[in-house]
């Protein structure tokens, strides 16, 4: 009799946990379903990306005379290749800030619009179909790029985002459509859809111990019920 009564009470705690987190779970299934629906190659947009060939630096490259400009800042790294036909020293600091400049020494300015969408039309597929271009500082980035640093966002006619780095003159990022799609799903995934990066906050931790409390419920009724079907078919045999 005991037993049954709490049979009872865990059928009970099950229903109502079932209507407590039957929303949550089906938004888990529904998002995580939506995720995995591309490849997640496809969904950063790495399809779109040409294999372009590198090329060697010239002999009389001569990476000193950049490094030397600027002997007042901390520097992180130097790395020196070629762009578009000329040989490109940049400079990263130690503050994150970095700076381009030709073989001479002379310090090149920062990237402009025209420049960046050749960038995009070399290196990416479709590039050469662009929309628009707007320049973002590093404080005004937009919220599918999420990365303090000055671009140009080269938006092009599918509606895919390409962002360049006005400093760095490289591709720092692809968001299609899909990729928006995607982190909109991910954020209602780990339940923040503010910043959609904090996967350890009191509301996702407690639904999920809920959902696995009601699964356990769930289990244990199982038996419950297979019990009573074969105590009914024995029954009736008699």
């Amino acid at each position: 009799m005991g037993h049954q009564r709490t049979m009872r009470r865990f059928a009970k705690w099950h229903i109502w946990l079932g209507w407590l987190v039957g929303l949550p779970i089906l938004m888990w299934t529904v998002t995580g379903l939506v995720m995995v629906a591309k490849p997640i190659e496809e969904v950063r947009g790495n399809h779109l990306r040409k294999d372009v060939a590198e090329e060697p630096l010239p002999a009389d490259t001569n990476i000193a005379i950049a490094l030397a400009s600027d002997g007042t800042r901390p520097v992180r790294l130097v790395a020196t290749q070629m762009e578009r036909g000329e040989a490109v020293t940049r400079i990263t600091y130690m503050d994150g800030r970095s700076d381009r400049f030709r073989a001479d020494g002379e310090r090149m300015s920062p990237l402009s619009d025209v420049e960046a969408r050749l960038i995009v039309a070399e290196a990416i597929e479709g590039g050469e179909k662009v929309a628009s271009t707007t320049l973002y500082s590093a404080d005004g980035v937009p919220f599918d790029f999420r990365r303090p640093m000055p671009v140009w966002q080269v938006a092009l006619e599918d509606g895919t985002h390409v962002y360049v780095g006005t400093e760095t003159g490289r591709i720092e990022a692809v968001r299609t459509r899909w990729w928006r799609l995607f982190d909109v799903m991910w954020g209602l995934h780990i339940m923040d859809l503010e910043t959609r990066e904090d996967t350890h906050h009191p509301i996702l931790i407690l639904f999920a111990v809920l959902a696995v409390i009601g699964s356990l419920l769930g289990c244990i009724l199982m038996f419950r019920r297979r019990k009573a079907r074969v105590s009914t078919q024995a029954k009736a045999a008699a």
